[in-house]
């Protein structure tokens, strides 16, 4: 009896089995790296008819203009990039031999045909294929997944170019301001005298340091809080030259207190140099150039002090100079003394000019030393720069007025 139960048992589980399962097929594709993913059951004849179609024509080229370690990938898209929904990125792999083990590389959204793998050794050879994608996820895990594969292209390496093409314009305006610089210099060693606009701080150059003289006061130049690898400085010196030499000729005191030891040192040379030039060598004394601190604040408040304590008749700001500006701008003023200020720091600017009688914004203190010395290869560079400056501000305003009536025939210049 027990065996009869334990056969019908069977039969009927048997029977069950095979009434409430009906034929399906397990879907074989899985997304890379994705470990996580459920196995969904999909029938093969709709995985077949949500296989997207590969993309075609796959170009991959050396990306030019570059140092190498570059290849640029371009496809047409798979015909059913245009069909909603039937594909969904592009996978870009790559392998080191046509028959070997592809990896993947990156991916592109749907209607990109363009990638560039960064990550190519330099005269390696790789081969590359794209797949169009189409998927169906639900909390990022794929219920069914499907890819068509494009031919393998390759071999291809990257290398590096001599020359960016790109820039070929760039090099055509680096050839005519140095041409224009070259002109300009030899012009003035010839005798040729060019127009400079004046700068008014230094035309009252000599009358601030007459000014001094005639009341009997110290002149304070202070360079700036930047060492000698500051351009700043290096302008502030060459117009510390120009000043001294005038001091000198006028018998008048100049201090110049610093807070780089290079400077310090830079600066005594100067300054003992227009001493000797004006016949007065032994009037200079070293202590005219003393070096006081590096600390940016501790230095502002040791010119403060020498300000008020000695109350000079002139004072020059020259260089470069940070939020410590307004405190020795502000006491100078204080104390009634003329001030001619100068710096490249654009932040800085509005404190000298509201707190100073003369300032040298921007571009001015580096036109100053020429301004001052009339040296021909510093007019030359002044001219030629100016001359290059002029073109550029042209080009812009050709281009813009080009754009606003929509005129694009000035592409035909670019080099590619």
């Amino acid at each position: 009896m027990i065996k009869r139960l334990t056969f019908l048992c069977l039969v009927g589980v048997a029977i069950l089995a095979f009434w409430i399962t009906p034929a399906q097929v397990t879907a074989q594709e899985s997304a890379p790296g994705d470990t996580a993913a459920a196995a969904p059951t999909y029938d093969s004849a709709f995985i077949a008819a949500h296989t997207p179609q590969p993309p075609f024509n796959i170009v991959a080229k050396d990306a030019p203009n570059d140092a190498g370690g570059a290849i640029n990938l371009t496809w047409d898209l798979s015909p059913d990039d245009y069909k909603s929904g039937e594909v969904k990125e592009y996978i870009i792999l790559r392998g080191t031999s046509a028959s070997g083990q592809f990896d993947t590389l990156g991916n592109a959204t749907q209607g990109v045909s363009s990638f560039t793998d960064n990550q190519a050794e330099p005269g390696e050879k790789f081969y590359y294929k794209v797949a169009a994608l189409n998927y169906e996820k639900v909390d990022y895990k794929y219920l069914w997944y499907a890819d068509g594969e494009s031919v393998v292209v390759g071999p291809v390496s990257s290398s590096a170019q001599w020359f960016n093409k790109g820039r070929f314009w760039v090099f055509i305006s680096i050839l005519f301001v140095c041409a224009a610089i070259i002109y300009f210099i030899l012009g003035a060693k010839s005798g040729k005298t060019f127009y400079i606009r004046k700068i008014a701080g230094i035309d009252e150059v000599e009358n601030a340091v007459g000014r001094a003289t005639e009341m009997g006061k110290t002149i304070y130049y202070v360079p700036g809080i930047n060492d000698m690898d500051d351009v700043q400085t290096l302008a502030s010196m060459s117009i510390l030259g120009r000043v001294s030499v005038i001091a000198a000729q006028n018998d008048t005191r100049i201090d110049v207190p610093v807070s780089r030891s290079l400077v310090m040192v830079t600066a005594r040379e100067i300054v003992k140099e227009a001493y000797s030039k004006v016949g007065r060598p032994d009037s200079f004394q070293d202590e005219q150039v003393r070096y006081l601190t590096d600390d940016q604040f501790g230095y502002a408040a040791a010119i403060d002090g020498l300000f008020v304590r000695e109350k000079p008749a002139t004072v020059f700001l020259i260089g470069a100079f940070f939020a410590e500006s307004l405190i020795m701008a502000e006491t100078g003023n204080s104390i009634g003394a003329i001030q001619i200020a100068g710096t490249a720091m654009p932040a800085q600017l509005p404190f000298f000019v509201a707190a100073c009688d003369y300032t040298l914004i921007g571009e001015e203190l580096f036109a100053a030393s020429a301004y001052l010395s009339r040296e021909p290869k510093l007019l030359g560079s002044l001219k030629g720069q100016d001359m290059g400056k002029a073109l550029f501000l042209i080009a812009i305003v050709v281009g813009i007025i080009l754009q606003i009536f929509g005129v694009d025939f000035w592409r035909l210049f670019v080099v590619r």
